[in-house]
C-alpha cells in the first residue's frame, strides 16, 4: 500500500493532469473508495490493517519518542468530524476527482499529519482522534461479518499480565541467574486505542491492526465472526468508548455520516449545478464556496436537527418517554449507520462496478510513458466496467439491505426505551429511514458523472 501511494503521489505531479487518465485521480476516487466499503462490507476494516500512513510513524519512531499525550479536551469525535466534513468540502470545490495535482496533494497532507501527530503524541492518536478516513471506515464496520474480539473471557478473567491492553515487556536475568528480573523496554505493544479485549464490543475505533492478537500470551484473541450491526443495537458502557448513547459526538459523527452520504451522492449528479446556479442568480455570487457552505449547512445541520429532532419527539409523545430529545437523538442516531453505509455502498460501487477495469490501461499508459516502452502493454483503452443496468440493480440492494439494518436496529433501540410500546417508539424512526432511501433512490436514478474515468468528465 505504501509502495502504491508513492507511485499515485509521482503520477500526480508528473503525469498527465487528464483525470481519466491518471493513477492517482483513478485509483484514489474510484477504484480506493469501491474497494473500501466492499472490503468492509466482506470482511472487515482491513484498510486501516494495512494504512500505509503508518510506515513512515513506524519508521520514525525508530529514532522518535513520543513525549505528550493527546489533550484531554480533544480526547473526542469533534476534530476527526471536522474534518471528514472538510475533506467532503474541498472534494466539491476543489473538483478533487478531476484534478490529480490537488489529489496529490491531498495524498501528501494525509502522510504529513499522520507523521506529525503520532511523533508528538503517544499511542495511536492520529487514528483515534484525526483521521476522517479512520472514522468513515470505524463507522462502515460496525456492518461487518467479522472483528477482533476475545475467544473466552473466563480466560482473560484469570489473567494477571493483561497483555493486550499493556503490551509485552522483554525480560532478562543476571548471568547468574539470581537477581529479580529487570524490565526491559516493550517488545510487543498492546491495544494503542485503549480497547481492552475483555470489554470491548463490536468494531467501534478498531483498526484490526491485531496487537491484541500478538500480544495475548494465551492465543485467546482472534478475528472472529459475528452478526453484522449486532453492535449498534447494544447499549452500555464499551472500552476506550464509554456509553455510545451518551456520547453527543458519536450521534454527529453518525448523522455526517449519513447525510454525508446523500449529499455526496447528490452533488454527482446534474440537479446539483442546477440549484448552484439558482442561489448564484438570487444571491449575486460569483464564487463557488460560499454557496457550497450554504448546500453543506443544510444538508449536514439544518435538515439532520429537523428530522431527527422530530423523530424523537414524536418517539417521546408516543412512546410516552421521559428522556430529554437529545437523549432520544443519542440514542436512535446510530440506526442511521446501515442506511447511510448502503448509500455510501451504492455511491461508490456505481464508480467502481462501472470502471473497474480502468486501472489497466491507465498503468499501461503510465509505464509506456515512463520508460518510452510498453513493459505492460499497450493500452488498451477499451477497458471499462459493468453495464449501468446491471450496476443500478446493485444499487438498490445495497440500500435495500441499509434500510433493512436501520429497521432492526432502531427496533432493538425502541424495544429498550419503551418495552411496552416499542411500536410507538420505532415507526418515526422506521419512516424516518424510509424517506431517506427514498431520496438516495430518487437520486441513484438519475444519470451520475463519470468522474475519474474516460467514461466521461
Amino acid at each position: 500500500m505504501f509502495a502504491l501511494s508513492l507511485i499515485m503521489i509521482a503520477h500526480a505531479f508528473w503525469g498527465p493532469q487528464l483525470a481519466p487518465k491518471n493513477l492517482a485521480t483513478l485509483l484514489t476516487w474510484v477504484h480506493f473508495r469501491g474497494l473500501v466499503v466492499l472490503v468492509i462490507l466482506l470482511a472487515g476494516n482491513l484498510f486501516c490493517m494495512a494504512c500505509p500512513f503508518m510506515l513512515p510513524r513506524e519508521l520514525a519512531r525508530r529514532w522518535i519518542t513520543p513525549q505528550w499525550e493527546w489533550p484531554r479536551a480533544l480526547r473526542n469525535k469533534w476534530l476527526a468530524i471536522a474534518l471528514f466534513v472538510l475533506v467532503l468540502f474541498a472534494y466539491e470545490l476543489f473538483d478533487l476527482w478531476s484534478n490529480p495535482l490537488w489529489t496529490g496533494v491531498l495524498i501528501v497532507t494525509y502522510f504529513a499529519a499522520a507523521l506529525i501527530v503520532d511523533s508528538l503524541f503517544r499511542r495511536a492518536s492520529f487514528c483515534k482522534y484525526v483521521c476522517p478516513v479512520g472514522q468513515f471506515n470505524f463507522l462502515s464496520s460496525t456492518l461487518s461479518p467479522l472483528e477482533v474480539a476475545v475467544r473466552d473471557k473466563g480466560v482473560c478473567t484469570n489473567c494477571q499480565t493483561k497483555d493486550c491492553i499493556r503490551g509485552v515487556r522483554a525480560t532478562s536475568l543476571d548471568t547468574a541467574g539470581l537477581t529479580p528480573a529487570v524490565q526491559l523496554p516493550i517488545v510487543q505493544r498492546g491495544c494503542e486505542l485503549a480497547l481492552f479485549q475483555p470489554r470491548k464490543v463490536g468494531n467501534l475505533d478498531c483498526t484490526f491492526c491485531l496487537d491484541c492478537v500478538y500480544a495475548c500470551p494465551h492465543d485467546n484473541v482472534g478475528i472472529l465472526a459475528r452478526l453484522p450491526a449486532e453492535q449498534l443495537a447494544a447499549s452500555g458502557t464499551r472500552s476506550g468508548i464509554g456509553k455510545v448513547e451518551r456520547r453527543f459526538d458519536f450521534t454527529v459523527l453518525a448523522t455526517v455520516f449519513t447525510f454525508g452520504a446523500l449529499l455526496n451522492a447528490f452533488a454527482m449528479i446534474s440537479p446539483v449545478y442546477a440549484v448552484e446556479q439558482w442561489i448564484a442568480e438570487k444571491t449575486g455570487l460569483r464564487v463557488e464556496w460560499p454557496i457550497l457552505v450554504g448546500l453543506f449547512t443544510v444538508a449536514l445541520v439544518l435538515e439532520p436537527a429537523m428530522l431527527l429532532g422530530a423523530a424523537a419527539l414524536l418517539t417521546r409523545t408516543f412512546a410516552r418517554s421521559r428522556e430529554s430529545i437529545l437523549a432520544i437523538v443519542n440514542r436512535f442516531a446510530r440506526s442511521l449507520i446501515p442506511l447511510g453505509f448502503g448509500v455510501w455502498l451504492a455511491h461508490y460501487g456505481f464508480h467502481f462496478f462501472t470502471g473497474c477495469l480502468t486501472v489497466i490501461p491507465v498503468a499501461q499508459n503510465a509505464a509506456l510513458q515512463t520508460f518510452g516502452r510498453p513493459l505492460l502493454g499497450e493500452p488498451l483503452w477499451q477497458f471499462g466496467g459493468l453495464p449501468e443496468s446491471i450496476v443500478f440493480s446493485m444499487e438498490v440492494g445495497f440500500m435495500g439491505l441499509g434500510l433493512l439494518g436501520s429497521w432492526i436496529v432502531a427496533w432493538s433501540i425502541a424495544s429498550e426505551v419503551a418495552p411496552g410500546r416499542a411500536w410507538s417508539g420505532f415507526a418515526p424512526w422506521a419512516l424516518l429511514h424510509l424517506f431517506l432511501f427514498a431520496v438516495a433512490l430518487w437520486i441513484m436514478t438519475l444519470p451520475m458523472d463519470m468522474r475519474g474515468t474516460f467514461l466521461g468528465g
